[in-house]
């Protein structure tokens, strides 16, 4: 199959807030899965630190990354995916996107977040505890064109605590990165 950089998420704003808060949160000796990867980007960062595996629905994706050296998965979300992960990172598609506003192609994949932007995120936030270690985090980055609150809500109803890691103003925007982590006991 050809590749074609057009239809790969280019890291933007977003990537480098997450690539920041999972540079802080990376501890050695984790076991990390970036799911998403796009181009490779936070992979590659951390495959220096740490063990990491990638996925991304995105073939296109997946060859950019593999060109990065880095271990890719190509899925959705974590089918094929086994063992559990010490740091999970996701930045998913959130743009709320109408049934008229799509384009049908790859780079799609990692825009579109359904009618409010969560549609991903939700079935992320239904799966996610199966690959998760038991005192596994998670960094998610969400938009505030999303909705902070119906996202944290989302994790806290699956039995999770969040707080924001970080954010940032970007044009029209708020862009957030929640840590999230599954409450013991």
């Amino acid at each position: 199959m050809p590749y074609y950089p057009a239809q790969v998420y280019q890291p933007e704003a977003d990537t480098f807030l997450l690539l920041a808060a999972a540079q802080a949160e990376v501890r050695p000796g984790d076991r990390v899965l970036e799911v998403g990867t796009g181009s490779g980007c936070i992979a590659a960062a951390l495959a220096r630190d740490c063990e990491i595996v990638a996925t991304d629905i995105n073939p296109h994706a997946v060859f950019c990354a593999r060109q990065k050296g880095i271990d890719v998965v190509r899925s959705d979300l974590f089918s094929g995916i086994r063992g559990t992960f010490d740091l999970i990172i996701f930045n998913p598609p959130y743009l709320p996107t109408q049934p008229g506003e799509r384009i049908d192609d790859w780079l799609e994949s990692a825009l579109d977040g359904g009618a409010t932007g969560r549609d991903v995120i939700g079935r992320f936030a239904d799966a996610v505890s199966e690959v998760l270690a038991p005192a596994g985090r998670i960094l998610l980055l969400v938009s505030s064109l999303t909705g902070l609150s119906e996202v944290v809500e989302l994790f806290v109803d699956r039995g999770f605590t969040a707080e924001v890691a970080c954010r940032q103003k970007v044009e029209d925007e708020e862009l957030y990165v929640l840590r999230l982590i599954r409450k013991q006991g």
